[in-house]
């Protein structure tokens, strides 16, 4: 887990647990059959009361809020099984034929909004995401199974869907971008199960990133409203009653509410649930660039620091060490900034950059591709500078390395001169991290590798296929 800032608090996804805590762009896609409402213009709100307007958000956002209860079942290795042939243990249980798993279920529970007329509710990944079965109680009492239309575990987001009898209430999802930092506002959800809990805050800070996955898109809103395991997938909302957020994870030592929450901001959350609801998954753009900060020194952007050979930006004339201060009509002041920004466009869009080289500005244009066709190019390159081929573990071989679910990335093939061998590993041998960073499948590897700097030494972790053992390597890459 990683440390916020210097003390030791931990960022916890605020689902709750029975037994214990989870812890934890896109093109714009609409479907006629799916509506989603959207607040009105600011200029055409009536002044707000504050003496009464946490009430009415109450009164018109509680009815569309629901509470989820998750079934999450999996196997587990039997613990008397290493006793099955002790002497002693066959004298008092005779010779029970025991299986070397069983399974085990636990509950979860979470929060969830209605977006829709036909059932779609908004929620967090992490609370459906590995669920086996999906209950939603209704503010009215009312039980329904749900399915899972899709998930994207990048943003921590995902769809369910109800059947249900007469019309549903919905949210109304507001402009996130507009918010400004001290601005009032309302979380509602199910904090350890209680459901339709009302409380207010603030919005303390916007443009968190790098709170969770730093190979996520995130860009936090931080709120001081209090929420708990139970809030996850829960609204956030300004005092017009609209979405501004989905509550995600909170900055913790105690693993209770400390002053300081992450919400996922409305309008990332709205592009996401559109594109699931239409495609059951998120299609997001690539410019085919690894970057960093802009130095401190000089203007704020992000630096690009590799180009990946034939792809977008090699193609538009993006060169290493240019600095990309503005994308199509949006300014860039860091790299996640653009990360997210190239994430929210359309594959085949031309969008102009204004970069600054050698100190002069100049435009390009980049046609965006799919970030799902770039790891094939990127793999090119990775071959090349870590001497190896590799795939994704098939369910069988990890479940001989004793996984419950495929991690890491299966070395199907090495060069003898290159980083790999070098370093002693062997075909068949599990690359499970790079540095801190877990290895979730083949795409993420890649972009890892791709972004590591050259000439210094960094830490894999990997899983030896002759003794199941794991252990730190160094390489130095080229």
């Amino acid at each position: 887990m990683k440390n916020a800032g210097n003390a030791a608090w931990r960022i916890i996804a605020v689902s709750f647990l029975v037994s214990a805590f989870w812890i934890g762009g896109m093109a714009t896609c609409t479907t006629a059959d799916s509506p989603i409402n959207v607040g009105t213009a600011e200029k055409s709100r009536p002044a707000v009361d504050l003496s009464t307007a946490i009430s009415q958000v109450a009164e018109k956002a509680i009815p569309a809020v629901v509470h989820i209860e998750v079934t999450m079942s999996r196997e587990v290795a039997n613990p008397l099984l290493p006793f099955e042939n002790d002497p002693f243990f066959r004298r008092f249980f005779g010779n029970p034929k025991m299986p070397p798993k069983y399974k085990q279920e636990m509950m979860g529970l979470g929060s969830g909004m209605i977006v829709d007329a036909q059932g779609h509710i908004l929620t967090n990944y992490h609370v459906v995401g590995t669920a086996s079965k999906i209950e939603v109680v209704m503010a009215d009492g009312s039980r329904h199974t749900a399915k899972l239309v899709g998930t994207d575990p990048k943003t921590d987001l995902a769809v369910i869907k109800i059947t249900a009898a007469g019309a549903l209430p919905t949210v109304t999802f507001g402009d996130s971008d507009r918010l400004k930092v001290g601005e009032w506002v309302v979380a509602i959800g199910a904090p350890r199960g209680l459901d339709k809990t009302v409380t207010q805050g603030i919005i303390s800070a916007k443009h968190r990133r790098g709170i969770m996955d730093p190979m996520s898109y995130e860009d936090f809103l931080q709120t001081d409203a209090p929420i708990n395991p139970g809030n996850s997938g829960g609204p956030l909302l300004n005092l017009y009653g609209e979405v501004i957020g989905v509550n995600a994870v909170i900055a913790s030592s105690s693993g209770g509410f400390e002053g300081i929450g992450f919400t996922i901001p409305g309008n990332m959350a709205l592009h996401v649930t559109r594109a699931l609801i239409a495609h059951g998954k998120v299609e997001r753009g690539w410019l085919g660039v690894s970057i960093q900060n802009a130095p401190a020194t000089g203007p704020r952007g992000a630096q690009v620091m590799d180009v990946v050979k034939g792809g977008p930006a090699d193609r538009a004339g993006l060169k290493k060490s240019d600095i990309i201060t503005r994308y199509d009509d949006k300014k860039i002041t860091d790299s996640s900034e653009l990360q997210n920004s190239v994430a929210l466009t359309a594959a085949g869009q031309d969008m102009k950059l204004t970069i600054l080289r050698d100190g002069r500005s100049q435009e390009l244009t980049a046609r965006i591709g799919r970030l799902e066709e770039s790891t094939k190019l990127l793999g090119v390159a990775v071959k090349e500078r870590i001497g190896g081929e590799f795939r994704a573990l098939t369910a069988k071989e990890a479940e001989k390395y004793g996984m419950e679910k495929p991690q890491g990335v299966f070395i199907s093939r090495l060069d003898p001169k290159g980083a790999l061998a070098k370093a002693g590993l062997e075909v068949s041998d599990v690359v499970l991290a790079i540095g801190d960073e877990p290895i979730d499948g083949v795409e993420t590897f890649v972009r890892l590798v791709n972004a590591l700097p050259a000439g210094q030494e960094i830490p894999f972790t990997i899983l030896d296929h002759r003794t199941g053992e794991i252990g730190l390597v160094g390489m130095t890459l080229r």
